[in-house]
């Protein structure tokens, strides 16, 4: 079991940390306040508790740049204070930046702090690692502090307009990314001193912008899935979604088409692909369909009720008959291009399908976006 106390516990990357070794086996975590480092003997109590030491804690931003070198600073020396005074040495590892190659008193504090606890671990025979960390983005994170990403997405989904002032490339992680780099780290699968965390994506400042404003106009404007490409776009997405007030937001009231059959709702878009995902109801002795795809894949799962699926291929008479009782199991039956198909209630009771479609739709086709072809 390894003991891990995290400084900077409350704030963005702390919070997601703490939470990420929660679901780690042989890891306990060891709480930390901030207002240890306004108590020596409770920052001294924690720090002889701990096999390994996260010191995360910092300031990012302030009015007065020599506020923030005074802070960070301070902050590292009140650690080594604590554990010379109980004469530990557990591992510490040091939230640094990418910023500690530039000329600004945030990125000074950052290399003073590394060099300092560098020291430390060479006469106390403690054991350090200077984690040299790229921007860092993700859920939770605070506006106009801790990310430009965190930034933007709280401009858009309160209807602000973001600004780029400086139009540069920048180097991203995800906090997820970032907290399973430390614990590897923590456990001994990250040796290097300094270790420099390696980003999960480089992109300039207004592809950023481009895509989160992408993410607005389709899922929070829309309620369409934007098409994801790879897995820093997902976790673009995801942390933009978590900006959104869920409060005021939800529920979406999704559009409910009656007729004599029944019911039929879109549930789902999903953007590139043209795809979609749809439930409908069937009254006892409907048939519904009665046509065929040319281009699109689609899934009927019955998940309540008794149900007849036909298929037919085009130029065929060969009829396919597939039944399902979803009471007893629910079933699919996937519907291949040039096969007419349809669905009807066999039972005594409604029965509920689901629809997922997919069809990847070029606009340049001019086709139709979902084509139905029915069959007389």
């Amino acid at each position: 079991m390894i003991r891990v106390g995290i400084t900077g516990q409350p704030g963005f990357v702390g919070s997601h940390l703490y939470n990420f070794l929660e679901l780690q086996k042989d890891i306990e975590r060891i709480p930390c306040d901030d207002a240890f480092f306004q108590n020596e003997s409770a920052l001294r109590d924690f720090v002889k508790q701990c096999d390994v030491i996260v010191h995360l804690a910092a300031m990012n931003r302030h009015p007065d740049m020599q506020v923030i070198y005074d802070t960070n600073v301070r902050l590292v020396q009140q650690l080594i204070t604590a554990m010379d005074a109980e004469k530990v040495t557990p591992h510490v590892l040091f939230s640094s930046s990418t910023q500690e190659d530039r000329s600004n008193l945030y990125g000074e504090s950052k290399r003073e702090g590394r060099r300092l606890l560098d020291e430390w671990a060479a006469r106390s025979g403690g054991k350090f690692t200077g984690l040299v960390i790229p921007n860092v983005f993700g859920p939770f994170g605070r506006p106009n502090y801790n990310s430009m990403v965190a930034t933007f997405c709280h401009k858009l989904a309160n209807g602000e307009t973001p600004e780029v002032l400086v139009d540069s490339a920048v180097k991203l992680i995800y906090v997820g990314d970032l907290c399973r780099e430390i614990f590897l780290a923590i456990t001994g699968a990250i040796t290097e001193n300094p270790y420099y965390v390696p980003h999960s994506a480089e992109k300039k400042v207004t592809e950023v912008l481009a895509l989160l404003t992408k993410y607005k106009e389709q899922y929070y404007d829309m309620g369409i899935v934007p098409y994801i490409a790879d897995r820093f776009e997902q976790s673009l997405f995801n942390t933009f979604v978590c900006y959104i007030d869920h409060q005021k937001y939800y529920p979406r009231q999704l559009k409910l088409n009656t007729d004599e059959r029944g019911s039929f709702v879109e549930t789902i878009k999903l953007d590139h692909t043209g795809g979609q995902v749809s439930f409908s109801t069937t009254h006892p002795g409907i048939t519904r369909g009665n046509h065929y795809h040319t281009r699109k894949f689609e899934r009927f799962a019955v998940i309540k009720g008794k149900a007849r699926l036909q298929l037919r291929r085009i130029g065929s008479d060969e009829v396919l008959n597939f039944d399902i009782d979803a009471d007893i199991c629910p079933g699919y039956v996937d519907m291949p291009v040039w096969y007419t198909h349809n669905i009807t209630n066999t039972g005594n009771d409604t029965v509920y399908t689901i629809f997922w479609i997919n069809e990847f739709y070029n606009p340049e086709d001019g086709d139709t976006y979902f084509e139905n072809v029915q069959v007389k």
